[in-house]
């Protein structure tokens, strides 16, 4: 069965994608920011693997990493945790920079970095969960989508950079979708959210799948997902 690392799997398009990897026998290796976090990851994802490592504190990935046995397989590498805070660049303080960039892009580079020698092994197919914001930025998004700008340069070296060795790079920008996230979106943005009028987690999941399970003579570069109402 194929093997896959998926970071964010707790929730929203993470635990879509996990779900239906899942339920069709393929092996998980979930990431976890904690012991503890791997545990609830393990219970609700039964046979799957964890590996623990804080993207919030990419600096100290590769010290994580270290203790732990890393896979000797990977056939993909699906980039999905991420976090948002809204606000104008005349208001917003170097932390909020620095927390997004961690996890939006540094703390991928990171990860993807240290597994590099297994992904070319298996000519795996690495998966960057971008945003709309990763194409277009609007007033008070500047942090965010700075780091998703910065996420599809991300993907573009490495495909370029890897593309002798097998690798395959997927970029998927989804438009607003019905996570958590979402609806802290509009509490920042002070609008009411309703979930229905947006991108289910599950289509997203769908696209996903779509570009993992494509035959070997093809590639998919960059997907982008709209809402349809």
């Amino acid at each position: 069965m194929p093997t896959h690392l998926i970071t964010g799997a707790g929730a929203g398009i993470g635990a879509a994608v996990a779900a239906r990897l899942h339920a069709r026998g393929d092996d998980l290796i979930l990431l976890a920011r904690d012991a503890a976090r791997a545990r609830q990851l393990v219970e609700r994802y039964p046979g799957a693997r964890t590996l623990v490592g804080d993207l919030a504190d990419p600096d100290r990935l590769s010290w994580a990493f270290d203790k732990q046995t890393l896979p000797d397989r990977l056939d993909s590498l699906l980039h999905i945790a991420g976090i948002v805070d809204l606000g104008p660049v005349g208001e917003l303080r170097p932390k909020t920079w620095h927390q997004q960039l961690n996890v939006n892009l540094i703390a991928p580079a990171e990860v993807t970095r240290l597994l590099l020698p297994t992904l070319r092994a298996s000519k795996a197919t690495v998966v960057f969960v971008n945003s709309g914001a990763g194409l277009n930025a609007h007033a008070d998004w500047s942090a965010y989508a700075a780091s998703k700008h910065g996420l599809k340069a991300l993907a573009d070296a490495l495909r370029a950079e890897e593309r002798p060795n097998g690798i395959r790079v997927t970029s998927v920008y989804p438009g607003r979708t019905a996570t958590a996230m979402q609806a802290k979106v509009h509490s920042q943005e002070g609008k009411e959210y309703d979930p229905s009028a947006w991108i289910d987690p599950e289509s997203v999941a769908t696209t996903i799948l779509m570009a993992l399970d494509l035959p070997r003579d093809a590639e998919v570069n960059d997907l982008t997902v709209r809402p349809g109402r």
